[in-house]
């Protein structure tokens, strides 16, 4: 007995602290996510055949419900509705972050939060998500796991009072666990943790996650089987013209991905400006509407992979694409906006192997000695969505090569997809992801390169100007004067007293080194820094630092012509200390 509290002490530690404790945590959240992932797809697949009379619905769209007859079609204006009724109280009383499409709330609590997330979250959304899609709504399945599997890593992580970096590695354990045991993607799993939770790749982070998804994996396939999520046709390149073929595919459905945000957002912000009754009951009330739209394009209920399965196997004609492909737009921007639960990565897929297959039909019938199978381009413009609406080009490569197994789209896929990513930073800042933190006012990429940066400006923290020198003073003198300076980087100005530049103590060094230029003078030797203003934040000040390798730069006037105070790393490491110390 007097050995218990010691050894529980000893086995805390090692937890904490060492690399084997992290593998050791990261292999058992691999096993909760993969349990958690087979119990989420078994809840979805009953819930779909509780309300429509089928395991999966869009396997015979159109069809009545098989226990209700009667209502014929007339059910799926009911299905959503009623959902809704179940899981809108859920969500709205027990964990109100199980809203919406979930990557978000796990990328902010990993950035803001230290990876905490409330434990109630995963059973909140696991039933929610799988009433939402059972009930019809147009959402898909890895939104719900990767904020189940993260909620299972940081309830784990706070058990054992983990430090906050080891936290984030647990959650993005779970969230690589969640998508690695749904979609039988080990590969794929990892890397978008990374990419998009972590948004690092680190070694050690790297391989944890890397366990916990592999861990899921073996237990997904042992249980579910060990077939894709969705069966694809063979891909073949008929013809090196294809390339060209493939990069205009690369623009126009990198443009759709991009369309896809904005349509989201744009039907969840009518849906704020209309409702005003009480937001429990909004999932119910607003379910009618999705009903209505799903008796006119049955195919959009679910997640509809048989029906994205069909697309790329050639069995729609070409204005047919385009109806499901705007469709899945709206009913997918329609459930979340409505107070639905569920995830975007599955619709963008969708949307994406709908234009693919569209363009390819187009291409083949103009170029039929060039363009290949219109299934192809189905393929390739799945990857090209994902990654024009969620900008994580290494994990829509993945994806789509552990789907085919084929490494002949390996070239055409990297081509289409990285046309997409670059389509979509010129044409927008936010992903589909982080548009839902920015519209809060989070900004996540400055957050990362803030780090323990206060969010301050310039002006809160400045130092008055060291002594300046004059362009005009000689090197010896300079040398003298550098070598009492605190941060080995002095301002310079003319004879008029007008700025000039900055001179460093190792560009006066390297002269004076050689023995030959005693006499000269530090007009010759002038650096000037990127132009910080008072009215910068630090991180952008630091950023200009770094960008030059100085230690230290004037901040200059509103006009940026004229040094009102000095910044230095050293200012900025102190505000960092203080920030630590304040915690």
């Amino acid at each position: 007995m007097t050995l218990a509290g010691p050894v529980r002490g000893q086995i805390g530690t090692w937890l904490r602290e060492r690399g084997s404790g992290l593998m050791a945590l990261a292999l058992l959240i691999g096993v909760g996510s993969g349990l958690g992932a087979i119990a989420f797809r078994w809840l979805i697949t009953s819930a779909t055949e509780l309300l429509s009379g089928r395991p999966e619905y869009t396997t015979a769209p159109g069809a009545a419900h098989a226990w209700l007859p009667g209502l014929g079609v007339w059910f799926l204006v009911l299905a959503p509705a009623v959902a809704g009724l179940l899981y809108g109280p859920l969500v709205y009383w027990l964990a109100p972050e199980a809203k919406g499409h979930g990557v978000p709330e796990v990328m902010y609590a990993v950035s803001e939060h230290g990876g905490r997330i409330q434990p109630q979250v995963s059973l909140v959304k696991a039933l929610a998500s799988a009433l939402c899609i059972g009930g019809g709504g147009s959402v898909g399945r890895e939104g719900p796991i990767v904020q189940i599997g993260s909620a299972l890593g940081s309830t784990v992580g706070s058990r054992f009072k983990l430090t906050e970096r080891r936290m984030r590695v647990l959650v993005a354990c779970g969230a690589a666990g969640g998508i690695a045991a749904t979609f039988n993607a080990p590969m794929a799993g990892p890397f978008f943790a990374m990419e998009l939770i972590l948004r690092d790749f680190a070694v050690e982070s790297f391989g944890a996650v890397v366990l916990s998804s592999v861990t899921a994996s073996v237990i997904g396939r042992a249980v579910m089987g060990n077939e894709a999520f969705l069966s694809l046709p063979d891909f073949h390149l008929q013809n090196p013209g294809e390339f060209l073929l493939f990069a205009l595919l690369g623009v126009l459905i990198g443009a759709a991905g991009l369309l896809f945000s904005k349509v989201l957002y744009g039907v969840e912000d009518l849906c704020d400006r209309l409702w005003r009754g009480p937001e429990w009951l909004r999932p119910g009330v607003g379910g009618l509407l999705l009903g209505l739209l799903l008796l006119v394009l049955p195919q959009m209920y679910g997640v509809g992979y048989p029906v994205l399965g069909n697309a790329i196997h050639g069995n729609y004609a070409i204005w047919f694409l385009i109806v499901l492909l705007f469709g899945k737009m709206l009913a997918t921007s329609l459930t979340i906006g409505i107070g639905g639960s569920g995830g975007v990565f599955a619709p963008a897929l969708f949307v994406g192997g709908m234009g693919g297959t569209a363009f390819g039909l187009i291409a083949h019938g103009l170029l039929p000695g060039i363009a290949g199978s219109p299934g192809a381009y189905g393929l390739i413009g799945m990857g090209a969505a994902f990654a024009g609406s969620a900008r994580a080009p290494i994990t829509a490569v993945i994806i789509l090569f552990e789907l085919t197994g084929q490494y002949s789209i390996i070239l055409p896929l990297m081509l289409t997809v990285v046309v997409a990513t670059l389509l979509s930073r010129t044409l927008s800042k936010d992903t589909i992801y982080t548009a839902k933190l920015s519209r809060r006012g989070v900004d996540l990429d400055a957050r990362q390169r803030r780090g323990r940066l206060p969010d301050r400006t310039v002006a809160d923290v400045m130092e008055p100007l060291p002594d300046k020198l004059t362009t005009n003073t000689k090197l010896s003198e300079a040398a003298q004067r550098l070598a009492q300076s605190v941060d080995s980087v002095l301002p310079v100005v003319d004879e008029k007293g007008r700025y000039q530049g900055c001179v460093t103590a190792g560009a006066v060094a390297e002269v004076l080194g050689d023995g030959t230029a005693d006499n000269g003078e530090v007009g010759k030797l002038l650096e000037v820094p990127p132009e910080v203003s008072s009215e910068n934040k630090l991180v952008d000040a630091l950023d200009s630092l770094v960008s030059v390798e100085v230690s230290a730069a004037p901040v200059l006037d509103e006009r940026g012509t004229e040094p009102v105070g000095w910044i230095s790393h050293r200012t900025l490491l102190s505000c960092m200390g203080t920030t630590a110390n304040t915690r």
